[in-house]
């Protein structure tokens, strides 16, 4: 039979009468009444769980067998539902006054049509205020057809308990133990049934019927304490539920099966009898010794000893308020799992060994501990996290909304001096920062890194999960491939790329009736605009969206974006040091009809989409974003973006994934977000806006976040307080300067330094001379760029082998005399979290100071002032230089809006002017603008000064000859 499912809302949506019991059908429902026997003045109890619902509801109700009924004196069993809805309702309140717009739900699944057992909760809902669901099942239905819908109400995140009312036969172990724990109000999975043998219910929950049965028993005339009970049909959970729950009052339970021989004289020796299951087992009266009670659980057909069911009350009704009670126990458990939870780090032990192995080497020695672990670990929920195998998960945005309310944590940005051509060791300091700020100082802290890229790991530089042992961990998959969010932007971009020529070729080669035709296709006789589509209408001011009622002229519009393959910016891009691909011709295919252009490649972290990925906050912002990047202009001058070209929605789908930032860990255990790697040039070369906030909230209000920006502060940290923290609204505390005696020395007068070589002498023998003259000038000049912003500065002197103590002397005590908070050498290389104790104390020291942060300048500035301000007040020029075609694009801008964008300067890292080779600080230069571009989805406009290239080349001996794999183990060699 088909599977068939009714959902509905019961408190809503009506429900059908209740069906009369059919003779020889199953019942499983519940009673909604009680009944006595009143066969002697010690009347017997005898409460029955049936599913016939009819006549008045009554306090308490008199019964014989074949006599008039008696009327008894005594509480209403109406008084203890009453009671335990009351209770219920309490909770609700509490639960609500904190959370609003929760509203409890339960599931119920069934077999069959029988509405009976749903009118009873339905009823109780309605008093608590809880909302219900019914899935109604075929009666044969299989137990594939149960868990398909039993694992969707685990995923619904507004179902907050699920009621399995099948027969027996459907309730097998594997249906039972598909049900969430968490969900499973009425206690019968495996993991339920053990929390309460165990004796631990903070997170299971007694079965409904159980805790009905024992408020019975209690309501008993005589102490729990020493009462024997006789359960008949016990095998089930409810059995065992009951059999503890009795245990744990001090009463002696004994068990029969429905069919023993012996039922007669053990029913004559006990106080209390419990019928469990649905069959029909017969208790005479007589059997019963006086003041004995009868709790039947299963059906209620007692025809043949003629009773009558005009008036019951009690176990049916009862059963479902403690049902309720635990959907509202159920929701008040999730609300509390999605406070903000206290960290549970643990660190992982590091053994250094001097000399200090290769870095691969040392990532390889540890072992990681297993993602789902640390996401434990610093409070994240199992569906908040989508793992990548056992070291890596991605994380889910949802988490941002559960913790909205979490005050954030310190935020700590790592920038640089002006590096020499090998780099200064920004991302290790970032991870030794925070391995001593949570190994050692025991503060929870979060590492968020930049994606690297694979050009860089197989040119010249190598990896960039740190080095020594301040790694992330495994830093193969860092370094390689990772979560594939560069293969997901390089996919993407180059979709953009094939649209754009694809509807230059088309436009070119076809009428506006058959672009028309195809751009709008009948489909089963019927032509419809996408939404897409539809967008692009409303943007030419056009209302109409049957297709056949354009005009002629508003058909041309729309069809016709007239792209000028001359003034077409967007380039595609791969994540490979290609050089060839700095200009090619595309085109040159005979299919291609002559439609032949130069163009270029990129690599891949240059593309605009990593910019936008880099600065969004979700992913209604990142569709925005996609949706508005500028690709070309038409040939009358107006922009043409990729939702004119249709692609935008397709963009969204590409990234969806990579919009997740990516969990890791260092080799001491401390959590490590690693998410976006924009180009440090013509971006703004910061890691994601999404990982620190994130991550702030995850650290709490005590903890610390520590980012990197890419290059020197003359760039990297520019760009992050003008670029990234106007995106994000977040504010720094603290910015770590990291400089290198190699690095000042260089900038004091020493000779170039280049990847590949080996260092001269003055690099590797002490030279005070060397150091101070670099310390006054390039040194000196970062802090105070820093200060530009209002923020606190430490400067990290990362020590090399080679430093002599008195340079590393001289170094903090010269940053010390510019205008650092402190300046601390770092040994986290050869030592890891240890090694940077210091520095962690310093930052959390610097940050208990005010920070006063204030951007450079004002969006509203002009796009010249903006410019001419920082290339004066960061740079040092005299002044700037506009070439004609820069000026052209600042008016063209101006014209189309774009003026209140921030700047995002493409210059060298080399150096604070536009000449690589001027080292230190230069003075007296002015700064030339050879051109403008703007990143119109990404949200800045970035000058061209000087020469920028945005493909690298491989050098002459790259670093692929180093890397290897070994066929047997898998083990990757040659990575650093």
């Amino acid at each position: 039979m088909r599977l068939s499912t009714l959902r509905n809302a019961c408190r809503n949506v009506p429900i059908p009468s209740v069906h009369q019991p059919r003779t020889g059908v199953k019942v499983f429902g519940l009673a909604k009444r009680s009944l006595r026997l009143g066969h002697s003045s010690n009347s017997q109890l005898l409460f029955r769980a049936a599913s016939s619902i009819s006549g008045p509801t009554s306090a308490e109700a008199a019964l014989t067998f074949g006599k008039q009924p008696k009327k008894t004196d005594g509480p209403g069993y109406e008084n203890t539902i009453r009671e335990n809805v009351r209770r219920t309702k309490e909770e609700m309140v509490a639960l609500q006054r904190g959370h609003p717009a929760l509203k409890p739900m339960l599931a119920i699944i069934q077999a069959d049509e029988d509405d009976s057992l749903l009118e009873i909760n339905k009823k109780m809902a309605g008093k608590i205020g809880l909302n219900m669901t019914q899935i109604c099942l075929p009666r044969e239905c299989t137990e594939d057809e149960i868990i398909e819908e039993v694992l969707k109400l685990n995923e619904d995140p507004k179902v907050h308990g699920v009621y399995l009312h099948l027969p027996p036969v459907s309730l097998t172990s594997r249906v039972l133990n598909t049900l969430k724990p968490e969900k499973d109000v009425d206690g019968v999975s495996d993991l339920n049934v053990g929390r309460l043998v165990r004796g631990d219910m903070s997170q299971g929950f007694t079965p409904p019927l159980a805790n009905a049965v024992m408020e019975l028993l209690a309501r008993h005339d005589t102490p729990m304490a020493g009462r024997t009970v006789l359960v008949v049909g016990g095998e089930g959970p409810l059995g065992v539920a009951l059999q503890c729950l009795m245990q744990r009052r001090g009463m002696v339970v004994l068990n029969s099966q429905r069919s023993s021989e012996g039922l007669q004289k053990l029913v004559m020796q006990v106080d209390a009898v419990i019928l469990l299951g649905a069959a029909h087992t017969d208790v005479p009266p007589t059997w019963l010794r006086p003041g004995a009670a009868v709790i039947h659980c299963g059906s209620a057909l007692m025809t043949d000893q003629g009773v009558e069911m005009s008036s019951l009350s009690g176990v049916g009704p009862l059963t479902a308020a403690f049902r309720m009670q635990n959907v509202v126990r159920s929701s008040s458990r999730w609300a509390q799992e999605q406070q903000y939870r206290p960290w549970t780090l643990r660190s992982l032990k590091l053994q250094p060994l001097s000399p200090v192995p290769s870095d691969i080497e040392i990532s390889r020695a540890q072992a990681p501990k297993p993602v789902d672990q640390l996401a434990q670990e610093i409070g994240l929920l199992k569906e908040e996290t989508e793992a990548y195998g056992r070291t890596k998960a991605k994380v889910r945005l949802s988490l941002l909304d559960r913790l909205r309310e979490q005050p954030d944590g310190k935020y700590v940005l790592v920038a640089g001096i002006t590096p020499t051509p090998l780099g200064e060791g920004k991302s290790t300091v970032v991870i030794g920062l925070v391995q001593a700020l949570s190994a050692h100082l025991k503060l929870n802290s979060f590492a968020c890194l930049r994606q690297p890229s694979q050009g860089p790991t197989f040119g010249v530089k190598g990896g960039a999960a740190g080095g020594g042992y301040a790694q992330v961990i495994p830093m193969e998959e860092f370094n390689l491939h990772l979560t594939g969010d560069i293969h997901a932007i390089t996919a993407a971009n180059n979709l953009v790329a094939a649209a754009i020529d694809a509807r230059i070729l088309h436009e070119a080669t076809q009428t506006d009736k058959a672009l028309y035709s195809r751009l709008v296709p009948s489909v089963n006789g019927v032509r419809r605009f996408s939404p897409i589509q539809i967008a692009r209408l409303r943007r030419l001011g056009i209302s109409e969206i049957d297709p056949s009622a354009l005009t002629p002229q508003e058909v041309t519009s729309f069809v016709r974006l007239d792209l000028d393959p001359a003034k077409v910016t967007w380039q595609r891009v791969v994540d490979t040091n290609d050089r060839f691909l700095r200009k090619i011709t595309v085109g040159q295919a005979s299919t291609e009809k002559g439609h032949v252009r130069e163009t270029q490649f990129d690599i891949a972290v240059a593309s605009e989409i990593m910019a936008i990925l880099a600065l969004t906050d979700g992913l209604r912002d990142m569709k925005t974003r996609l949706g508005r990047m500028v690709v070309g202009s038409s040939r009358s001058g107006q922009p043409v973006t990729a939702e004119d070209l249709g692609v935008s929605g397709a963009l969204a789908v590409l990234m969806k994934d990579a919009i997740k930032p990516t969990l890791m860990q260092t080799l001491e255990g401390s959590p490590v977000f690693v998410h976006a790697g924009p180009f440090a040039n013509i971006a703004h070369g910061n890691s994601s806006v999404l990982a620190d906030k994130l991550a702030l909230k995850l650290v709490g209000e005590e903890g610390f976040v520590v980012t990197e920006a890419g290059f020197g502060a003359d760039i990297g940290m520019e760009k992050f307080f003008n670029i990234k923290c106007r995106a994000s609204g977040l504010r720094p505390n603290v910015v770590v300067l990291v400089a290198t005696v190699r690095a000042l020395k260089m900038h004091g007068g020493g000779p170039n330094v280049s990847a590949g070589s080996p260092l001269p002498r003055e690099y590797i023998d002490e030279n005070m001379s060397l150091v101070a003259e670099g310390c006054s000038s390039n040194l000196r000049k970062q802090i105070q760029i820093a200060h530009l912003f209002g923020v606190p500065v430490v400067v990290a002197l990362n020590v090399f082998k080679t430093d002599t103590q008195a340079e590393i002397d001289l170094v903090c005590q010269m940053a010390k005399e510019s205008g650092a908070s402190d300046a601390v050498p770092c040994h986290h290389w050869a030592r890891g979290g240890r090694g940077s104790v210091e520095l962690a104390q310093a930052v959390k020291q610097a940050s208990s100071q005010p920070s006063h942060f204030q951007f450079l300048y004002s969006q509203e500035t002009p796009i010249v002032e903006k410019i001419r301000m920082i290339a004066q007040k960061v740079y040092g020029a005299d002044d700037i230089e506009l070439s004609p075609e820069a000026q052209a694009k600042i008016d063209y801008y101006n014209q189309q809006g774009y003026e209140k964008l921030p700047i995002c300067m493409a210059k060298t890292h080399l150096s604070l002017s536009h000449l690589p080779e001027k080292k230190g600080t230069p003075t007296g230069f002015t700064l030339p603008i050879r051109d403008i571009r703007a990143s119109i989805g990404a949200g800045f406009i970035y000058p061209l000064v000087g020469t920028m290239s945005t493909m690298p080349g491989l050098p002459t001996r790259p670093c692929f000859y180093d890397i290897d794999l070994d066929p047997v183990t898998e083990e990757i060699t040659g990575l650093f």
